[in-house]
């Protein structure tokens, strides 16, 4: 017993001891719970999603009792063609146009978009001009398995790259490395490189095998479909080797790790659409890397979108891979 309590007491005192992984324990919990209270907390939720091209004020000049009426979620739209995209496709029960004369988009099979159209004539009469589009609704797994294969990579891009270096500065291997000629980029590189190979051959394996049993819709192409992959896999990596490239706790370092992939996990779209999130939130998604890798990856396989159409995620993944990869090398320490 006397051993046991030995063991114990040096454990529990090496823990103690480690002040920046007591610190993250501690704190953690308490900004996931706040975080997330202040962040999802909201009256009742809306039953019917309609988008609006033309402004909010426009729509209450246009619509007054529409806008008015309870339950109903309106989400602005710039685009009009993305919004037809997302009612021929039942992301959305209609679409209202008042930039000019009103009409309204909804989807002929939709049954929320028929309940729709007798609340508006109920409310507004007749005076939107109807247009019909028709078009198959998107199967629930189809839009998810972006979300589920992201969330997988991003696991394995910082755990696998963050908690390796922590380690290795740990066991003493990097200062036996700094003796050699190998400079913190070309190590870092590396690191980077191997990981890479490993995720993608992995992601490509589990997407390969379940599409035999499933059928994932495919609209776009797969090489497109690679590079985005492989450009959100590279930034997250890079950001697992930058929260890694100074600390030798392991404690301290998951703690950090933590951080990152909750807020990933639930403000970049893998759950849930952020469409109807409050205007900051959008903001804050578009800080982290799987945000638009998951955005990109959806948009190529469910709406069959081109590498120049998502080229605007292409290079924030790109550019976010480079400068974090450059921050990392530039503050890396060998001991």
């Amino acid at each position: 017993m006397k051993k046991f309590l030995a063991v114990l007491h040096a454990r529990n005192m090496e823990f103690l001891r480690d002040r920046s992984a007591l610190v993250w324990n501690l704190a953690m919990p308490f900004l996931l719970v706040f975080g997330l209270a202040f962040t999802f907390s909201g009256g009742s939720k809306d039953i019917y999603k309609i988008g609006i091209v033309g402004g909010a004020e426009r729509m209450a000049q246009v619509a007054p009792k529409l806008q008015s009426t309870q339950h109903l979620e309106f989400v602005q739209y710039d685009d009009l063609k993305k919004g037809v995209d997302k009612v021929k496709h039942h992301q959305m029960d209609m679409l209202i146009d008042v930039s000019g004369a009103p009409k309204y988009w909804v989807n002929s099979t939709s049954p929320n978009g028929y309940l729709l159209e007798r609340i508006i004539w109920g409310t507004e009469g007749n005076h939107f001009e109807r247009q019909a589009v028709e078009g198959a609704e998107i199967r629930y797994v189809d839009w998810f398995l972006p979300g589920i294969l992201g969330m997988n990579m991003m696991f394995a891009c910082l755990f696998g790259v963050g908690f390796v270096i922590v380690r290795y500065r740990k066991n003493g291997f990097l200062k036996r490395l700094k003796a050699t000629p190998l400079g913190a980029f070309q190590f870092l590189l590396a690191q980077l490189v191997s990981r890479l190979l490993l995720v993608m051959v992995i992601t490509t394996i589990v997407y390969a095998g379940c599409n035999i049993f499933i059928q994932f819709n495919m609209q776009g192409s797969y090489w497109d479909l690679l590079l985005v992959n492989t450009l959100g896999a590279m930034s997250m990596i890079s950001i697992g080797m930058l929260i890694a490239s100074r600390t030798a706790s392991e404690e301290f370092a998951g703690g950090i790790l933590n951080v990152m992939t909750w807020p990933m996990m639930l403000l970049s779209g893998a759950w849930f659409s952020l469409e109807g999130a409050e205007t900051w939130v959008k903001h804050v998604a578009q800080f982290f890397p799987l945000t638009h890798m998951i955005s990109a990856t959806r948009a190529i396989m469910n709406e069959g979108a081109t590498l120049s159409q998502v080229m605007p995620d292409v290079w924030i993944l790109a550019a976010m891979s480079v400068i974090i990869l450059a921050i990392g090398a530039y503050i890396f320490k060998w001991e």
